[in-house]
């Protein structure tokens, strides 16, 4: 882990397809969880499934549990897209999904609500002022935005993160014209760096999750950054980490557990040492194979 009350290295979600052959230790003890399995060795997670479902407050205080053993450890965790992608915005199930979340929030275990838009969601009056209606409706939380389109980082749209203190997620994403670069913006005291991959399938563009699509099977971000790639981010998650009260890295190269890999990795990196993670995921062939970790051991 990085050791750091600053500075937290994870991955987006926990359950994803191929993790139990390529993350996780078979057979599993009597008691596993994944949560607790992780937080031994990675201080953040991001929540992806409160992007799909509002969850019972008691699945959420579990959840808190389960990490409470490492007491670097915080979530973040995606607003539903109700808010994001339907604009659906209500008091009622404003109120709702913030009681979901509020056993970490008591706790002091949540450091960000991520607000993942669109790559469609560019920087107008329109969409300025339906980012300020969200931030108004989730005002108890540390609010960051996923911004995909390059239109906000012109200096009036910075401008509003930071009047209405809001985060600015710095993306590594697909290349585009419209996309927005590799950068460290800090508009409030929580820095926020998401890192997907060059290429990450076409679901990319026209949703918000990397899934691709194997023979029916959902494969995921299949994306294993480079040690290259990763030291190119190095200087600019350094700057945040220099200037915030908190800084997340959150891998979202989900496939066959690159981003834990990755996350691992930079962490090694980031807390000035050499890899000490695998290069790659473990097999997941066999019947009964080590963890990437053990492999990593």
């Amino acid at each position: 882990m990085t050791q750091s009350l600053s500075l937290r290295c994870g991955v987006s979600g926990w359950t994803h397809s191929g993790w139990e052959r390529s993350v996780y230790p078979r057979p599993q003890a009597r008691g596993f969880h994944a949560l607790d399995f992780l937080a031994q060795r990675l201080d953040t997670l991001e929540i992806d499934s409160t992007f799909y479902q509002f969850h019972r407050p008691e699945l959420v205080r579990l959840w808190g549990a389960k990490v409470a053993h490492n007491p670097l450890f915080k979530f973040t965790a995606r607003l539903h897209r109700q808010f994001t992608h339907e604009r659906q915005l209500d008091d009622a199930s404003a109120a709702t999904f913030s009681e979901s979340l509020r056993p970490l929030l008591d706790r002091g275990q949540l450091g960000a609500l991520l607000m993942q838009f669109s790559s469609s969601f560019r920087f107008t009056g329109e969409n300025r002022d339906f980012l300020i209606k969200l931030r108004r409706a989730f005002s108890q939380f540390p609010l960051v935005a996923e911004l995909r389109h390059g239109s906000w980082t012109v200096e009036e749209a910075i401008g509003t993160l930071v009047d209405y203190k809001i985060g600015f997620c710095n993306l590594e994403q697909p290349h585009s014209l419209r996309a927005t670069s590799p950068a460290s913006w800090l508009t409030t005291r929580v820095g926020y760096v998401k890192l997907y991959g060059p290429k990450v399938g076409p679901a990319f563009d026209d949703f918000d999750d990397c899934d691709t699509t194997r023979n029916g099977q959902r494969t995921g971000n299949d994306h294993l950054f480079s040690l290259a790639e990763m030291e190119a981010w190095q200087p600019r998650i350094e700057h945040l980490r220099r200037f915030a009260e908190e800084v997340y890295v959150i891998f979202g190269n989900d496939g066959a557990g690159k981003s834990v890999v990755n996350a691992l990795q930079m962490q090694s990196l980031l807390g000035g040492e050499r890899l000490t993670a695998p290069e790659r995921p473990a097999a997941t062939t066999a019947a009964a194979a080590p963890s990437l970790f053990d492999v990593a051991a």
